[in-house]
């Protein structure tokens, strides 16, 4: 098993490459020479952002100085694996939020048993600052790809697309 457990994180960042439409989502953290890339869904990001967004409603607001800025994927971007769970717990004795990623299991099938003591698992406790910088940095990836159909909410592709609501009418 590849495992990863990061505790003195120095970034913790959404990014993505590729063209709208075409994106492949990736969480990197880094801590000293260590960096970790790990590949998920653009749903995931979102989930994960909302999700740290609630628990930081409820914490005291980190100060400037303890908000990143610098929140580029550093290169080279190669994922670790893709990520199946996510999950977040908020280690109050150190005031760390604490994300897991396990690696994504496919489906098996008769021949092949999924031996799970192999499997990718990263931990990565995140300072209030840091959680923060990922939010606001989730949120305007998740905004600046293809803009959802009103009726549908499927992405709109440049050249248009098929809405199930207009009985697959081509709709800009």
């Amino acid at each position: 098993m590849t495992e990863y457990d990061l505790a003195d994180i120095e970034r913790f960042t959404a990014g993505t490459v590729g063209q709208p439409g075409q994106r492949v989502f990736f969480l990197q953290a880094a801590a000293g020479d260590q960096i970790v890339s790990l590949q998920l869904e653009k749903g995931q990001v979102a989930a994960l952002a909302q999700y740290l967004a609630e628990l930081l409603h409820d914490l005291p607001t980190p100060a400037d100085t303890e908000v990143p800025t610098d929140m580029e994927l550093l290169e080279p971007v190669e994922a670790e694996w893709i990520v199946g769970q996510l999950g977040v717990v908020f280690d109050e004795s150190r005031d760390r939020m604490v994300v897991r990623a396990d690696e994504l299991v496919l489906e098996d099938d008769e021949e092949n048993e999924i031996d799970e003591a192999t499997l990718g698992m990263a931990r990565f406790a995140l300072t209030r600052g840091q959680v923060q910088a990922f939010v606001v940095r989730a949120t305007l990836l998740l905004s600046s790809g293809r803009p959802p159909c009103p009726l549908c909410g499927r992405p709109i592709d440049p050249e248009g697309h098929m809405c199930i609501k207009t009985n697959g009418h081509k709709k800009h």
